[in-house]
């Protein structure tokens, strides 16, 4: 055996004897006990009630595919909320400790610190994951006894992978939050950054299953298990025992944060053409990787719609853009759209958009920003689709109604997308010798840098394109005017 397979052996041999200790004080805890057992035993009889109410009810009314669509998403139900119970103990797991002093004695045996952290991961994971196994078991055979329906194996995979999954997200995410705080009531608090997402992904699954669309669901469970490992790797890069025991209670250093992200945002400079300068030179200039990556994402999101529009076309008549006139202009005009008030409007919605971005991408290390950004030009693309299908010039279509503004706004998209994504990612790997805080403040004054010295100025210039020369650029293009 070589040097690497022994340190492989060696580091999840520590960790089982971690997670033995771990799942063993949990099995003496009646708070943790009885919601495993009622939501293994109870709940899975509750849906089988459900799912033999609703197949009975639509039958009556001649609707069987809403019942056979229900069933497995109450087996996804089934198998979720067990693994719900898995982020209660998570957020127990160093946080908890703490407060009942049981920590120090583990951090101070001569485990690695990857032995531990791991250790606490498959502690947390494994209860709520039998549990969970056995709920869907007790399912299916109460639907197989009373209506008779067995699952396909393809989508049993599924839900047992998505469940899976799910677990592996919301403890990976529970652990690192009771990482770096120093009581369970804190922690409880931070939960919610976890339970929201993934309440909202339940809705968007649920909708995939109502949909039909299963295949979906494997690409669900792709994108949670790369956040998973993510998480993972983020939590042992920031566990540090000395840290973690020299880390008292938490405190809100409103001060000093802003001085720490006010001599990032200014970087020293003394004045604008000093700022800006640095702001090329430095800060711009190490964004090429993401900006590169932004780009890929948006080329392929027009690929994308092109290739949708051969399997949902529009009819041919609406994509007649030679009958543009002018009354169109004066149309636009009226409603004060070629105006100030216009140029306001789209300026705003451009910078909600921006704004919706960087929210989403800070709860989802900037994956949902890219997909934001990736929404319009997949619908340009899905236009210019349809445009080549009806016969008409593609060239010309969006050389009238989209380049005009699209020369200063495609690359606001690209930098403030890719500032986005660095902000999002800049909790995944602190250097050394920089705390987390210290890093997500860096990241957050170089993601306002940007913001402020190229993208507002970049949407502002393209909202005045996009009210001012837009509509005269495709009313001479169009029709020839």
């Amino acid at each position: 055996m070589n040097a690497g397979a022994l340190a492989t052996f060696d580091l999840f041999g520590g960790a089982l004897t971690v997670a033995r200790r771990e799942i063993r004080d949990q099995m003496r805890d009646w708070r943790i006990l009885i919601p495993i057992i009622l939501l293994t035993l109870f709940f899975p009889a509750l849906m089988n009630f459900t799912a033999r109410q609703a197949v009975e009810f639509v039958g009556r009314y001649g609707a069987p595919l809403i019942g056979e669509r229900l069933i497995p998403f109450l087996l996804m139900v089934v198998g979720f909320f067990p693994v719900s119970i898995s982020l209660v103990i998570a957020l127990e797991s160093f946080a908890g400790e703490r407060e009942r002093l049981s920590l120090e004695p583990l951090l101070a045996t001569p485990l690695t610190e990857g032995q531990l952290y791991l250790g606490k991961m498959l502690a947390s994971l494994a209860p709520p994951l039998a549990a969970s196994y056995l709920g869907i078991s007790v399912y299916l055979i109460g639907l197989a006894i009373q209506i008779g329906w067995r699952p396909p194996g393809m989508l049993l995979a599924q839900v047992v992978l998505l469940t899976t999954a799910q677990a592996l997200v919301m403890v990976s995410g529970a652990v690192v939050i009771s990482l770096q705080t120093t009581s369970v009531r804190a922690a409880n608090l931070l939960a919610s950054f976890i339970i929201l997402p993934v309440s909202q992904l339940i809705i968007g699954e649920s909708l995939i299953m109502f949909w039909g669309r299963y295949t979906i669901l494997w690409w669900v469970v792709l994108a949670l298990t790369v956040i998973g490992v993510v998480l993972g790797r983020m939590g042992l890069h920031l566990f540090n025992r000395e840290e973690v025991l020299g880390r008292e209670f938490d405190v809100l250093r409103l001060r000093s944060g802003w001085d720490y992200f006010w001599h990032a945002f200014r970087q020293g400079a003394k004045n604008p053409l000093d700022w800006y300068r640095g702001l090329f030179r430095g800060t711009l200039a190490r964004l090429w990787p993401s900006v590169a990556i932004l780009a890929a994402a948006l080329v392929a999101a027009y690929l994308l719609g092109g290739r949708m529009a051969s399997e949902f076309r529009l009819p041919p008549e609406i994509l007649e853009l030679d009958r543009l006139d002018r009354d169109a202009l004066g149309s636009l005009a009226e409603y004060g759209f070629l105006s100030g008030q216009g140029w306001l409007w789209v300026l705003s919605n451009n910078l909600r958009a921006m704004a919706a971005a960087t929210l989403l991408g800070c709860f989802s290390f900037g994956v949902l920003a890219v997909i934001l950004l990736m929404a319009p030009v997949g619908i340009v693309g899905y236009f210019a689709g349809n445009m080549a299908l009806a016969g008409q010039d593609v060239g010309r279509f969006l050389a009238a109604l989209v380049l005009p503004h699209a020369v200063l706004e495609i690359p606001a998209a690209l930098v403030g997308g890719a500032a986005i994504l660095q902000l999002g990612l800049a909790a995944i790997s602190p250097p050394q010798g920089r705390s987390l805080g210290q890093n997500l403040l860096l990241a957050l004054a170089e993601w306002a840098r940007l913001f402020l010295g190229l993208v507002v100025p970049l949407l502002a210039g393209a909202a005045a394109l996009e009210v001012f020369v837009t509509p005269r650029i495709a009313l001479l293009l169009l029709n020839g005017m």
